[in-house]
């Protein structure tokens, strides 16, 4: 069983397997019927099939020999299942690995933190692998008569004795620009001189280029100039982000990215019927619209969950690109993650600061992960490449660590943090959260259990326990209703929960990957 984290990763890798497999290889995903899905688990569980694709779903499939588990990018959210019931595909693929037999390969140049802590504590065994292998002289040889492209060749080099013929190249070098320089120099743009000069470059040389912003639409909230209303959603109570209308599909309009509630774009203000509107912000759209006027002769795609809708759309969009039928792509965390993509010598990283201060517990980790990750697009061929990283926070030692390619350094650093404020690994966390209509009876509700669990903490003398909250989450009111919570961080939170009588209106999540 193959897991992917992304349908996006799906064809590449589907594709390879496939040449090495062919005929023996079942694929999984959310863009199957019901008609489909069935046929595919009828052909594995009948041992038509040796190889399973998917995402975390996929690791159910009903293989009669099974004999190994891989979790590619092991370290992606996405392996977490949000509703019920709760599991994290990593620890359900250790524990059927456990059961069967089999063996679990957790892939990732950016591990998860408490995965990369339990291989140093030699819970799982440490497999490195230091260089960037290209490929085999033979692949590399064919890639140059392939493309015919102006510009200088990188060098790649021999591995080293025990490799064969395997060539490799170093990581592609890292800017950091600070956009308030920018703005002081006079650059207004959102993008940055550097990241303007090196487009020039790469796009008269023939090469492609990467742009990354892991927002959609145009515009990330709406603002009245004279009265500071924000348009929010009525059932959410977030910012509606502004999405400009597909070509001949319909009008412009304003999207909760949560519950998916639209209306049209007002003229005039709803609280004070001015008419100075405002949009605030930058998303995917919006970065499109900037390279198609800066750069009139180039072909943009833009990747993102907006435009690839269809049950086919990410082959199309692989496809299209690595044929070279577009020379800038736009995207989000969609492109960041394992596509090879060899005519690719530039990445620009619009903002990343997006997620970084979020409160957040794993901000600066998915921060990290997703720039590593993002910048790894660059270079993956005998063209070379660079990347060019565009944030407010030079300075974070997230951003920093990315930039030198330093994971051990960013690992040290977090695990600090962590130890210091017995977080994950040195801790587990329960996050439970009470969901309700009415916010005072959220209120009280969420009240209620914690003087309960406080008292339950003293009556069994559990040690090292700690409540965080009661709370309302960082998004309170989610599809009408409001959300509080309370964390609990202790050695194993299951001894308080245990037992615990909770009403309808609680969800329990143990484990957490996000604190919002």
């Amino acid at each position: 069983i193959v897991l992917v984290p992304e349908i996006s990763l799906t064809p590449q890798t589907v594709r390879r397997f496939a040449a090495r497999f062919p005929g023996r290889l079942a694929v999984i995903h959310s863009k199957l019927s019901l008609g489909e899905r069935y046929d595919t688990w009828r052909r594995i569980r009948a041992g038509l099939v040796d190889v399973v694709i998917g995402p975390r779903s996929a690791l159910f499939s009903p293989l009669p020999r099974l004999g190994l588990i891989v979790l590619d990018e092991e370290h992606d959210g996405s392996y977490k299942q949000e509703k019920t019931p709760r599991y994290h595909a990593r620890e359900v693929a250790v524990k059927l690995a456990e059961l069967t037999g089999s063996v679990v390969i957790l892939g990732s140049a950016t591990p998860d933190l408490v995965s990369y802590h339990r291989a140093r504590r030699g819970q799982y065994r440490l497999l490195r692998l230091p260089k960037r292998i290209m490929g085999h002289r033979r692949r590399i040889e064919e890639q140059k008569r392939r493309y015919a492209i102006r510009g200088e060749r990188y060098v790649v080099r021999e591995v080293g004795p025990g490799y064969e013929d395997a060539l490799y190249m170093e990581l592609p070098p890292v800017q950091i620009v600070d956009m308030r320089e920018e703005l002081k120099a006079g650059n207004r743009s959102i993008f940055s001189r550097a990241l303007q000069e090196a487009m020039h470059q790469a796009l008269d040389k023939g090469q492609q280029v990467i742009l990354f912003l892991n927002r959609r639409g145009a515009a990330t909230f709406v603002m009245c100039r004279d009265c500071g209303h924000v348009l929010k959603c009525p059932r959410c109570d977030v910012p509606l982000t502004y999405h400009i209308a597909q070509r001949g599909r319909g009008e412009d309009s304003l999207v909760c990215h949560h519950c998916n509630w639209r209306t049209e774009v007002p003229q005039i203000c709803p609280n004070c019927l001015s008419r100075r509107i405002k949009y605030f912000g930058i998303g995917t759209q919006r970065v499109e619209a900037a390279v198609r006027q800066l750069f009139p002769q180039a072909r943009t795609l833009r990747w993102d969950r907006d435009t690839t809708g269809g049950k086919w759309a990410h082959e199309v969009f692989l496809e299209k690109f690595v044929n070279r039928e577009a020379d800038v792509l736009v995207g989000t965390q969609m492109i960041a993650k394992g596509l090879d993509l060899p005519l690719v010598t530039l990445v620009g990283v619009i903002t990343a600061d997006t997620a970084l201060h979020l409160p957040d517990l794993w901000a600066s980790e998915r921060t990290f992960q997703l720039l590593a990750q993002v910048a790894g697009r660059a270079g993956r061929s005998f063209l070379g490449g660079r990347v060019i990283v565009q944030t407010y926070t030079p300075e974070h030692y997230a951003i920093q660590m990315a930039a030198r390619h330093d994971y051990e350094g960013f690992y040290e650093r977090e695990l600090e943090f962590r130890r210091q404020h017995r977080y994950p690994p040195f801790a587990r966390l329960a996050k439970l959260v009470y969901v309700h209509t009415n916010r005072t009876r959220c209120q009280e509700e969420a009240e209620r259990l914690y003087h309960l669990l406080e008292d339950k903490i003293a009556r069994l003398g559990l040690p090292n326990v700690d409540l965080i909250g009661p709370a309302p989450c960082f998004f309170e009111r989610l599809r009408g209703k409001y959300r509080w919570q309370i964390v609990v961080r202790a050695p194993e939170p299951q001894a308080l929960l245990r037992d615990l009588p909770l009403p309808l209106g609680w969800r329990v999540d143990v484990d957490p990957v996000s604190t919002l």
